[in-house]
């Protein structure tokens, strides 16, 4: 009896040091926005191990004559911009009338066959090679050489990144995400106005800084003086289900986003309490137009670009949604090193005078890819796991027209 009062005892103790540490340097700083920048120097520490973790297997390769990259190529079918026009009109020697022509089939199918060969939408959401070796693998398909030390040291890895790391992240998630539910469901009781404001901006603040310490997030925000202002619309890349977190950690935002089920949607139900979020069922008629994505650029209001890119080196944070559930992806960063990431704000921007919703919309994306250096594509990403929506088939049919029967302004001239 003696002996198990004493375990009892010193588990008491361990969990209240434990609860402590927490306390003392996670969670409070993360309420006040303070960081002793731990996390700065855990990052650097990563990156000179990762260093000497990639020069080690490049000299192991080395010695015994092994390629350990495999060149990687951007396409496999070498492609020239040329416009539809050209290639028709090529195709047809430049001898036939602009009529139809039953050669012209082939141009599509040509161009049908080439985009099952070389896919750019499923290839924009792969994770490409990484060049260094960030120890989050046994190995991966460019290493073929890792000597025992570097195994050992993963092994190592492995322990400290699922004993010591996982408990503790599951731990913030858990305190951020039940916090949010209960404090946003007390400050719902209050009566609109400054007091209610208040509260919900402190508390969805502190919030989703205790998440962002649950994922060992480090987050480097640049050109703060163009960050969002009230009245104004954000509009951000997304790439992964924590751009909201990232973003909300830095300022309090009135979001829009789809209805969800299970534990996201009792977070969504208890957030709407607190603050005017607008949740949306994403119904057929909305999946089939582009319309619902144009909705923000339609309303004349000064819209806030954000550019965010995530650094793939220390953990992946693009969500493949359908490859793995919600839980699975959750898991799969909080056993990572860390997500870190860079954020931009961009200047504000304004639709110009005769500009649609559209052009005013491509006009951001091409802004915010440009400083996030990211790829501006003009393709929706939603064609990674659908069929291609009809408006993509009647710009192709709007296009082929043209070659057949002229413009506006050619047929006027004749």
């Amino acid at each position: 009896m003696r002996a198990l009062a004493l375990i009892c005892m010193l588990l008491g103790i361990s969990f209240t040091v434990g609860f402590t540490l927490l306390l003392v340097f996670i969670i409070v700083p993360a309420i006040f926005g303070v960081s002793f920048g731990i996390r700065r120097l855990y990052m650097k520490s990563l990156i000179k191990l990762f260093e000497w973790a990639t020069l080690r297997m490049e000299q192991g390769a080395k010695e015994k004559n092994q390629h350990l990259y495999k060149p990687y190529s951007n396409g496999i079918i070498a492609k020239e911009p040329v416009s539809l026009e050209q290639e028709i009109h090529e195709m047809r020697r430049g001898g036939a009338e602009p009529e139809f022509d039953m050669s012209d089939i082939f141009y599509f199918c040509r161009r049908g066959v080439e985009s099952i060969v070389d896919d750019e939408v499923t290839k924009r959401f792969t994770a490409e090679e990484l060049e260094s070796w960030n120890l989050l693998t046994r190995s991966n398909y460019n290493f073929h050489h890792i000597s025992t030390r570097l195994t050992a040291l993963w092994g190592v890895g492995v322990l400290i990144r699922y004993g010591f790391l996982l408990p503790l992240r599951v731990t913030l998630a858990f305190t951020g995400v039940g916090l949010l539910v209960v404090l946003t469901s007390v400050v719902g009781l209050f009566p609109n106005g400054r007091m209610k404001n208040y509260l919900s901006d402190k508390v969805h603040l502190m919030c989703y800084r205790i998440c962002v310490r649950s994922l060992t997030a480090i987050i480097t925000y640049h050109d703060s003086e163009n960050k969002p202002k009230n009245g104004g619309i954000c509009v951000a890349n997304h790439t992964s289900p924590i751009d909201v977190i990232i973003l909300a950690s830095d300022g309090c935002y009135a979001m829009v986003g789809q209805v969800h089920g299970g534990l996201m949607g009792v977070i969504q139900r208890a957030m709407v309490k607190a603050c005017p979020h607008i949740w949306f069922e994403r119904s057929e008629v909305s999946v089939k137009t582009p319309a619902y994505i144009t909705i923000s650029f339609e309303i004349g209001s000064t819209v806030y670009p954000v550019a965010i890119k995530y650094d793939p080196r220390f953990g992946d944070a693009f969500w493949n949604s359908s490859k793995f559930g919600m839980v699975n992806y959750l898991l799969h960063m909080m056993s990572s090193w860390a997500i870190v990431c860079s954020v931009w704000y961009l200047p504000p921007m304004n639709r110009m005078e005769g500009e649609d919703a559209v052009q005013f919309a491509n006009r951001v994306k091409a802004a915010i890819a440009r400083k996030g250096g990211l790829a501006d594509l003009l393709w929706d990403g939603g064609l990674k796991r659908g069929k291609v929506k009809e408006v993509f088939k009647e710009e192709q049919q709007k296009l082929y027209s043209k070659v057949l029967v002229g413009s506006s302004e050619d047929r006027s001239r004749s």
